[in-house]
């Protein structure tokens, strides 16, 4: 019995020497680093992670990094994809704020945000802006209230899907307004964009990251944006916030972060967060995310504990708001 015993801790031992030298080595040449994207392909979310994978190459060692797009059910197809990948570091999530929506929003979910994940560390702030169809008859926000109040439930409201960025904020815009619209949701930002443009919606409320070239080729009508101040990128720059104009709190912020399985190595674990700090401080990736409006972060949230630590925060904020709107993602 004791010999059997100490085989099975010999082995143990062995193993985890195998696994240990594993992560020394991460990452391995010859292994693709896949970060997955819980929406489609085109996306403010998959704009990051594409810039952010750029980002992260170089620190990484040149590191093969590619972008995975599995979205559907408020982004938790991708989430679990990520949840049940092997915990080797090879295969990572980029995630919104979808991350403090899931728990409340999707039903039956299939993992726990708050123990399935290793937190890496956050990556950026995107405001979100408030735009209508070139067509639409106001030209500023006061226009645009008057407007929407004359035309109660006939409004169409789109959005990238239930759980999406756009349909939070959208959600958060009609009890502020305290009118009722028709929501229209979309497989995506893209799909809805086109019909924004096209005329086929009237409004929509999406991130700078996906709106602010279209806002500057006049190809939509811009009202607002969801910050605490105005922007300062030139596209942007003349937008007042909606708190200025008169809705009282309303602010949001759409933020990213990256994780990985729970089970990752600790020390596979720090060196993508190394890697993480350093993309972060990356000039062409903070100019990138800069000229879409996003504000690349630089606070302690880029540390592992304060990423999670705000990451509850915010489902606390966010459960109250989708109980009561009633909205759920299958």
């Amino acid at each position: 019995m004791k010999k059997i015993a100490l085989s099975l801790v010999s082995l143990a031992a062995l193993a985890g020497l195998a696994f240990g030298a594993h992560a020394a080595d991460y990452p391995q040449k010859d292994k693709v680093i896949t970060i997955v994207v819980p929406f489609a392909a085109g996306g403010p979310t998959d704009r990051v992670a594409r810039d952010l994978s750029e980002a992260l190459r170089k620190p990484l060692g040149g590191a093969t990094i590619v972008v995975d797009n599995a979205s559907g059910a408020g982004g938790s197809i991708g989430a679990n994809k990520v949840a049940r990948a092997a915990p080797d570091g090879y295969t990572l999530l980029l995630h919104h704020v979808g991350m403090a929506t899931m728990p409340t929003l999707v039903r039956n979910i299939p993992f726990k945000v708050e123990s399935d994940f290793e937190y890496l560390g956050m990556v950026n702030d995107v405001p979100m802006t408030l735009i209508g169809k070139p067509s639409l008859p106001a030209s500023n926000f006061r226009e645009l209230t008057t407007w929407i109040h004359q035309n109660k439930g006939k409004i169409n409201l789109g959005n990238a899907g239930v759980g999406s960025a756009s349909h939070l904020c959208g959600l958060l815009f009609q009890s502020a307004v305290k009118t009722d619209m028709v929501p229209v949701p979309y497989k995506g930002t893209g799909p809805a964009m086109t019909d924004l443009i096209g005329g086929q919606i009237d409004l929509m409320c999406d991130q700078s990251t996906n709106t602010t070239s279209q806002i500057e080729a006049k190809k939509v009508k811009a009202f607002a944006v969801t910050t605490a101040k105005r922007l300062t990128i030139p596209a942007l720059k003349d937008l007042p916030t909606l708190q200025e104009v008169g809705l009282k709190d309303f602010q949001v912020t759409i933020w990213h972060g990256l994780y990985a399985p729970k089970g990752t190595p600790a020390d596979v674990q720090k060196k993508i967060n190394d890697a993480l700090k350093i993309a972060l401080k990356d000039p062409e990736f903070i100019k990138r995310q800069e000229s879409l409006g996003a504000v690349v972060v630089s606070d302690k949230r880029m540390e592992p504990a304060e990423h999670k630590k705000f990451v509850l925060s915010e489902i606390a904020k966010w459960s109250p708001i989708i109980k009561a709107a009633g909205v759920y993602a299958d």
